[in-house]
């Protein structure tokens, strides 16, 4: 039997606004200003036998004109590969684009690409992409993120907590790292005590707190059972992840804002992390986050993937440790199907592939796109 081969890509630039512009730790102390949007790469690859598969990277802020400029550069070369050889066609993007580096938005571009080729070989087999990497469950321990940030008052932090219980998600997250670290204390408080001891709470810092205040900090919290202090220090600071993670009983959570597998070997090595939270479309796709993912299992450590569950679902089923999953309705209009949430956990939909289409609302919002061989 010939084999298939890529007859037709398209490689569109989306932006998705969002309801309410979005503050973190990073926006109060000064680093950023609120998010209004989030730009996406989107990739649709079809084949001379009919199968299709759909893939997206992402931007927060800056970054997503640059992922789109970098994978219409190299996105020629796909046309004429076999889109079952994922590991060969990875190499030939890299290549083609070598000269600006192996992480960072170079391979962000990459990401979607990878992502629909994993897609399109889940599809053409007629499997939930989870099947088609080999699960070890159904579905997923989940929580909430979009509820708890430093925008929203507390009572609305905790009227969106109660209704994400509700709507059968299992655990809550909420943003600290605030110039005053009393206020922080403060919200946690309030959260905890709305909730009860026994809801899975996490916090998330992003990155902005010194050694010595997140010390600090680790220690006062030590009461409330959290599952997880995310994000700390600085991203790139292993030692100083580590040293917090072998002095604080509450589990140290990072990884998200590393692009590489590379810069996530070293957070492993230096045993920085208790869970280890990595992006699949910011270290460059599926192909490298499967990489990243048998280290990280060697290690023994727990595993949470950042944003993006209507991909990180799949990779958190095959995952061998039990891990999260983190909820973001955000991307809910991009997508004319929903993933479904019951009894604290995240389903694996039964549909091939990732399980998702192109709403009509994101071909809207397409702000550019570009096409390589024959329609």
């Amino acid at each position: 039997m010939a084999a298939d081969k890529i007859r037709h890509v398209t490689l569109s630039s989306v932006t998705l606004p969002l309801d309410v512009p979005i503050s973190d730790a990073k926006v109060l102390t000064g680093r950023q200003k609120p998010m209004t949007e989030i730009a996406f790469l989107f990739a649709e690859i079809a084949t001379e036998d009919g199968h299709h598969g759909t893939g997206f990277s992402y931007s927060k802020r800056a970054g997503g004109p640059a992922q789109y400029a970098h994978a219409k550069e190299v996105g020629e070369n796909l046309i004429g590969q076999d889109p079952s050889d994922i590991g060969k066609v990875y190499d030939t993007l890299l290549w083609a684009g070598a000269s600006v580096g192996r992480s960072g938005v170079a391979t962000q571009a990459l990401a979607a690409i990878d992502v629909a080729l994993w897609d399109l070989k889940a599809r053409r087999a007629g499997l939930p992409l989870a099947k088609l990497l080999g699960a070890y469950r159904d579905s997923v321990r989940t929580y909430n993120t979009s509820g708890g940030f430093l925008h929203a008052p507390i009572e609305e932090v905790k009227e969106r907590a109660t209704r994400s219980l509700q709507d059968g998600i299992g655990g809550i997250k909420i943003k600290v790292g605030q110039p005053d670290t009393k206020e922080d204390l403060r919200r946690l408080a309030a959260v905890r005590e709305h909730l009860g001891d026994d809801v899975p709470l996490m916090v998330d810092a992003n990155q902005q707190w010194d050694r010595a205040t997140a010390l600090r900090f680790g220690r006062a919290v030590e009461e409330y059972g959290l599952v997880w202090i995310e994000e700390p220090l600085d991203a790139y600071d292993a030692e100083g992840h580590a040293q917090l993670a072998a002095a604080l009983d509450t589990p140290i959570a990072t990884g998200e804002m590393l692009s590489s597998v590379a810069e996530h070997v070293r957070l492993i090595e230096a045993r920085a992390a208790d869970i280890i939270q990595p992006d699949a479309p910011r270290v460059g796709g599926i192909t490298p986050f499967l990489r990243l993912a048998t280290l990280a299992d060697h290690a023994g450590l727990q595993l949470a993937p950042h944003f993006a569950m209507e991909i990180h679902l799949h990779l958190a089923t095959a995952y061998p440790r039990e891990p999260w999953v983190e909820h973001f309705e955000w991307l809910n209009p991009l997508f004319n199907e929903r993933l479904e949430t019951r009894d604290g956990r995240m389903l694996v939909p039964d549909r091939p592939g990732l399980g998702f289409t192109l709403s009509d609302q994101c071909r809207a919002w397409t702000v550019d796109s570009v096409e390589f061989g024959k329609p």
